[in-house]
């Protein structure tokens, strides 16, 4: 079983900071990207961030200059700094993970987590 489990979301005021942690526990062999994505009310869910393995990141236009990816793959823990947040941003952000698996053989599969809530007030 492998399981992601995201901590850190709440409510904010425009102009502050939030971060957003995930955790990947279970039976992994190792883990690729690792990304999040946030879905608001009536939209559809959206790529915010991703990072490799081995650090490169890619940053949605929409957060480019205020959200900041990075993991620790000693923890396979993915984090989201964000900064100078918008009422834009409001939504739930769920965590991604390319995990790779060791059953009698080698295989990867997409895991998510449960999603934690973003508000950013006016």
């Amino acid at each position: 079983q492998v399981e992601l489990v995201e901590s850190g979301g709440g409510l904010v005021q425009a102009g502050g900071s939030l971060r957003l942690s995930c955790a990947a526990s279970g039976s992994i062999f190792s883990i690729n990207d690792m990304g999040w994505y946030r879905q608001a009310p009536g939209k559809q869910r959206e790529l915010v961030a991703v990072i490799t393995s081995g650090g490169s990141t890619n940053n949605a236009d929409s957060v480019k200059g205020r959200f900041s990816i990075s993991r620790d793959n000693a923890k396979n823990t993915v984090y989201l700094q964000m900064s100078s947040l918008k009422p834009e941003d409001t939504a739930v952000y769920y965590c991604n993970a390319q995990i790779r698996r060791y059953r009698g053989t080698y295989y990867s599969l997409d895991y998510w987590g449960q999603g934690t809530q973003v508000t950013v007030s006016s």
